[in-house]
């Protein structure tokens, strides 16, 4: 039987629940985060979605053309979000030019890794990496301020519907997908949840970026 976004979900709940439930986004919710530990994730997550620009690109390029438009929607959406996340940074006060931390490295050097495998693997992983953000902004309820933006951002039905749509692209691809393909795919998953659960955790690990 083909592998599928539900049945990866159903395969590994408590990795799954690493990736998307956690003290961080937990935190923001009840206004207990401090803002420090707030804006050494915001920072590390602009350089993570510049590469994370480049893996889509990647995955476009070899994406069958029936796949195309919801690719190019999702480039369209993350040109807006780097402007985005450079408006919250210079409201903060924040040095965007910082290094990426290892926890943020090690990620980036993930996705750079998935352009040598088949699609059905890429796919599968970027409707990962976006349904972990979608959901763990979702989880924990609504969000106060300062975070009710960030949280509409990832949390909304809009960005629901497009992570759906990166699922049906990935459970087409993985439909004909051979053995190996399949299993590749399904470690990609996992390594998705397990470098999203050490990015929240990185806000109180990492050097914090200051008020």
């Amino acid at each position: 039987m083909a592998l599928s976004c539900q049945s990866l979900l159903q395969t590994h709940p408590a990795a799954w629940q690493g990736a998307t439930i956690h003290p961080f986004l937990t935190g923001c919710h009840s206004g207990s985060l401090q803002s420090a530990q707030f804006n050494t994730w915001l920072v590390q997550d602009y350089l993570f979605v510049k590469d994370f620009t480049r893996m889509v690109g990647r995955v476009l390029g070899t994406a069958p053309d029936d796949h195309i438009d919801v690719l190019l929607a999702g480039l369209g959406a993350l040109k807006d979000e780097l402007l985005w996340f450079e408006a919250k940074a210079a409201e903060r006060d924040l040095d965007l030019a910082t290094p990426p931390q290892p926890t943020c490295q090690r990620y980036c050097e993930f996705m750079a890794s998935l352009a040598l495998q088949p699609y059905a693997v890429q796919a599968t992983a970027l409707w990962a990496i976006e349904y972990a953000y979608n959901q763990g902004w979702q989880i924990p309820g609504p969000m106060p301020p300062p975070y009710t933006e960030f949280a509409d951002r990832w949390g909304n039905p809009g960005f629901t519907d497009y992570v759906d749509l990166l699922g049906a692209q990935a459970d087409a691809a993985l439909s004909v997908a051979n053995d190996t393909a399949q299993a590749r795919a399904e470690q990609a998953f996992l390594r998705v949840a397990e470098l999203e659960a050490a990015f929240w955790q990185m806000a109180f690990t990492a050097t914090a970026v200051p008020n």
